[in-house]
């Protein structure tokens, strides 16, 4: 374990205890590696699988692993006009487990989330029966300021360039607070606890992930 890594894992063990006060399961895993191994006995035959759009998922193989798993993967992507959307989004509403990142998280176990259209966000609050939140270290913020101010400064910009939005944070690399049919700063969610105690699983994995 590198020293960045071993300092990763002290925030987390200390942080760990408070997002379960809260509700919530936690645990720390020093690599995107270990990450993907920690998440594969969910991906077993019977288990209902869906996600959100996420670079994190995607730079630990979450996306090449599902699809080679022997779970039924509800994949978002495949979905092509709007009643295969409908259809699509009322499994994911009941699936077993709902992988996702998050854009933050603090220090005393809040996270905070910025969704475009929201069904990422309404996952998260209500549905599927288990969410599994995998985050890198790098998004952890002392308090709900500073984590709000790096969903809109450090992550919204990247994610408007990926998605290719005609955004002014796309053009500048700065929030603009705008209003434009691209935004994807449309709901903001603060979980402060799980009312469902360990359904909301994080795994704090000890390296920089996603954006």
């Amino acid at each position: 374990m590198t020293p960045k890594q071993q300092y990763y894992k002290n925030l987390a063990d200390t942080m760990i205890s408070r997002l379960e006060k809260r509700g919530f399961e936690a645990s720390f895993v020093p690599d995107r590696q270990a990450a993907l191994e920690a998440i594969m006995p969910y991906l077993t035959n019977g288990n209902t699988v869906s996600c959100g759009g996420s670079i994190t998922l995607n730079e630990i193989g979450f996306n090449s692993a599902v699809k080679d798993a022997n779970c039924t993967f509800l994949d978002r992507t495949t979905a092509k006009t709007p009643e295969e959307k409908d259809a699509l989004y009322s499994k994911v509403a009941v699936c077993d487990y709902y992988f996702m990142s998050t854009n933050a998280i603090t220090t005393d176990g809040l996270l905070v989330n910025i969704d475009g259209y929201g069904n990422r966000v309404a996952s998260l609050i209500h549905g599927p029966k288990n969410v599994i939140i995998i985050t890198g270290m790098n998004k952890v913020c002392p308090d709900l300021d500073s984590a709000y101010k790096r969903v809109k400064l450090s992550a919204a910009p990247p994610n408007a360039v990926r998605l290719d939005k005609k955004t002014p944070c796309a053009v500048t690399g700065k929030c603009a607070d705008c209003l434009s049919p691209d935004c994807i700063c449309t709901h903001t969610v603060i979980t402060r606890r799980s009312n469902i105690p360990g359904r909301i699983k994080i795994l704090l994995v000890g390296e920089e992930l996603g954006y």
